[in-house]
């Protein structure tokens, strides 16, 4: 490792067998003593040239004149600039990654670190971020926190040019924004299944299947190995590279069929192929030839180690990346047998084991999740050993027994891909419990978008169990309500609170608190979907009932009176909306205390009213008060610690201190699209509202590109009609106005985004908290 600063005058070299901070030091020479932070400040850490994590390249036969496509569209310059970022797309299985691991390998000289990142998921994606501080700070990173670790490698990389990141995997072009937005002294190559999505600046390259002569060619290779095929063999791979489709996938899972198999040939191999995969060559889809080549493949592993084969099974039902060993393996299981079946799944390519976990193509598994033979048993088999580990595997509840949190926060992708995958009339109660408690604990940590396959489950689960209009039912039905509220989803959310009012009050009547409940939710979601007729009389009318029923101090009754406050200030009334707020916050401050999340809301709220009022001297120290407080108590990235952080950034905007306004908009705007994802209203706000910021510093070209995204995201979330999407709409056409004359008016930021959301009462009905 070397550290240097010119600045100072101040080096650092260091030689040995592992690095300082593994506490063995070769060779030191320093020409001061610096302090212990010296040694891991990114702007002094170097790299050692061709650092990288890249995997040994394997066989890329063919793709020559992609490599050189992707060359040209990543350096060659557009409109006077040279791109910073590219991305490959494809079917799943056509050599994405492998092209640009190839590419990554290729010009690996040319940069002085290349780092391959899992982006699956914005969690993936800081996950491989920690493992370059770890290989550049071990020492530090070793005691460092996952956020500390994750913001020491985006500030590396923002102080060290020439680097390249490749981005494997991407399921949405929205989870880079955050990097490719602010890192820009390297570049950024993605590959993904996704063919849309992506910036306009960003060059995409569309891989398709090999040319028949190439496939034939890789089939050989693999199957062949180091010998020289005769010319009937290559015929014959030939013809069998034409069954498969010319895919990459599935042709390397034949040739080591093959290799594995030296007995079989090539034509024997096509012609067990052929009697299922009859019309292959007329253009079958891809994922049915992949699942031909599979079921010959299975067969034969069924054969030689059967734990194989229901180890896959089970891994088919399970969250594809990292399946940890210990998930995969039945009770009684001797570890030697599954170490012995998993490797031979390596060695056909159907697995990729690291010792302790495996990952499983998506294609693999949903062939094996869907068998074409209904009497096929191993996909319900599959399905049950699933289960029955993961149940094993969690152990209580997060809500019971808090220090089993991380365990269950690994283990949720497995749960939400078995949510999401619950065959028709299957029924597993305590997974269902298991559902459930996953689905409170993302809620509780501010994710309740995410939670909505395992309340879907859930739901079904308890209509099938316990009938429509049981409690417990009506209960997971307004809370999925709730959750696609939170994603944005007002067309499904409105509709199903609706049903569910009805439901509660014909079981439990007009006025029982969950009823009250679920009818102060309703008229949230007419609020968020710009129906103040119809939400603020709802309001008024569910406050006057839990003063009645509840008491006027009481915690739902304390909500009910903020979000009545919302509404008026919404309604354009921040006069009457202030009142209330105060004599509400000091209730909320007495019976709930100073730092409850609730105070919080109210506090911020608050903030937004005098902020409406035209009264920033109240306004802006009261939301950095409460931005604070929110960090302390909430965290960093909770999304009300976002609105905070957006909140105060619009303050700043109308107080004319657009240098600090500025910044933080785009901050706020890029952990949203991480946190919340890129269609959220509220992200959409941020997007709104960072548009009318650029606008005010006269940056016209950059507002007007942003507003006109966001008009289209609109439009699609929240409807035409919105208020919101109007307030956009008229802010773009002041922004194009303005650009014809070289100046323009202040623009309006959107009304969502002055004030935090309101609790959305979205736990169970009678405000005690999540069931």
């Amino acid at each position: 490792m070397t550290s240097h600063d010119p600045a100072q005058g101040l080096r650092i070299e260091a030689g040995g067998d592992r690095a300082i901070g593994a506490q063995r030091i070769g060779t030191a020479i320093t020409g001061d003593v610096l302090p212990a932070e010296a040694l891991h400040d990114p702007r002094r850490v170097t790299a050692a040239p061709g650092t990288s994590n890249l995997a040994p390249m394997g066989l890329c036969l063919g793709r020559e004149d992609e490599l050189a496509r992707l060359r040209r569209a990543l350096t060659e310059r557009r409109d006077g600039a040279i791109p910073r970022s590219g991305a490959v797309q494809g079917l799943g299985g056509v050599g994405k990654s492998t092209l640009a691991l190839h590419y990554a390998h290729r010009h690996r000289g040319e940069h002085g670190l290349v780092w391959w990142i899992n982006a699956v998921s914005p969690e993936s994606i800081e996950q491989s971020l920690t493992e370059l501080t770890r290989r550049l700070v071990p020492g530090w990173a070793a005691t460092a926190a996952r956020e500390s670790q994750v913001a020491w490698a985006v500030q590396w990389l923002s102080w060290h040019p020439g680097w390249l990141l490749v981005y494997d995997n991407v399921e949405d072009p929205a989870d880079l924004i955050p990097y490719t937005g602010s890192l820009h002294g390297g570049h950024h190559l993605a590959t993904s299944r996704r063919t849309r999505g992506w910036p306009d600046d960003v060059p995409t390259l569309a891989l398709g299947a090999l040319d028949p002569d190439d496939a034939a060619g890789l089939l050989c290779a693999l199957a062949f190995q180091d010998a020289t095929p005769t010319p009937r063999q290559r015929a014959e791979a030939r013809l069998l590279a034409a069954e498969l489709g010319c895919l990459p996938l599935a042709l390397k899972q034949a040739g080591a069929y093959l290799a594995q198999n030296r007995g079989v040939t090539l034509d024997g191999y096509r012609r067990r192929l052929g009697t299922k995969l009859d019309k292959a060559a007329d253009g079958i889809p891809a994922e049915r030839t992949v699942a031909r080549v599979w079921d010959v493949t299975l067969r034969t592993l069924a054969q030689r180690d059967p734990l194989a084969v229901d180890t896959l099974y089970t891994a088919a039902w399970l969250a594809p990346d990292d399946i940890e060993h210990s998930l995969l393996a039945p009770p009684g299981t001797d570890p030697d047998a599954l170490a012995e079946a998993l490797g031979t799944l390596a060695a056909y390519s159907m697995v990729t084991d690291t010792g302790t976990t495996v990952s499983v193509h998506r294609l693999v598994q949903t062939v094996l999740r869907t068998p074409q033979d209904p009497d096929d048993r191993r996909c319900r088999q599959g399905r049950e050993r699933a289960e029955q580990a993961l149940l094993r595997a969690l152990g209580p509840p997060v809500d019971q027994d808090t220090a089993n949190e991380n365990r269950w926060d690994a283990r949720i992708p497995h749960l939400l891909t078995l949510a999401a995958t619950v065959p028709a009339g299957h029924r597993n109660a305590p997974l269902t419990e298991a559902y459930h408690a996953a689905a409170r604990h993302v809620r509780r940590n501010g994710h309740t978008a995410r939670a909505i396959p395992l309340l879907q489950a859930t739901l079904a689960q308890y209509e099938q169990m316990s009938g429509d209009t049981d409690p417990d039912t009506l209960a997971v039905r307004n809370n999925l309500a709730g959750a696609h509220e939170s994603a944005g989803h007002l067309g499904r959310a409105v509709p199903l609170y609706e049903v569910t009012l009805a439901q509660y009050e014909q079981v439990l009547g007009d006025t029982h608190p969950d009823t009250l409940t679920v009818r102060n939710n309703l008229a949230d979601a007419y609020e968020s979907a710009g129906d103040l007729g119809r939400a603020v009389p709802l309001y008024e009318v569910t406050l006057a009932q839990r003063e009645q029923v509840l008491g006027d101090t009481h915690p739902d009754t304390l909500q009910s009176r903020n979000n009545l406050a919302y509404a008026y200030r919404s309604a354009g009334n921040p006069v009457r909306a202030i009142s209330l707020y105060e004599a509400t916050l000091v209730q909320h401050e007495q019976v709930l205390g100073d730092t409850h999340p609730s105070t919080l809301t109210v506090r911020n709220n608050l903030a937004g009213a005098y902020e409406s009022a035209g009264d920033l001297t109240r306004a802006v120290p009261l939301y950095e008060a409460t931005l604070a407080r929110r960090e302390q108590v909430l965290g960093d990235t909770h999304p009300d610690t976002l609105t905070s952080r957006n909140n105060l950034a619009g303050a700043y905007c109308l107080a004319r201190d657009l240098r600090r306004a500025v910044p933080l908009y785009e901050a706020t705007l890029a952990r949203r699209e991480q946190v919340l994802g890129d269609l959220h209203p509220d992200t959409l706000t941020s997007r709104n509202d960072l548009a009318a910021a650029y606008r005010s510093r006269g940056d016209l070209e950059r507002a007007i590109s942003l507003y006109e995204a966001t008009l289209v995201q609109c439009e699609q979330v929240l409807g035409d009609t919105h208020p919101n999407t109007a307030t956009i709409r008229d802010n773009l056409a002041a922004a194009r106005r303005a650009a014809r004359a070289g100046a323009g008016a202040e623009p309006d930021r959107s009304g969502s985004g002055n004030t935090s959301p309101k609790p959305s009462d979205c736990s169970r009905p009678g405000g005690s908290g999540p069931e």
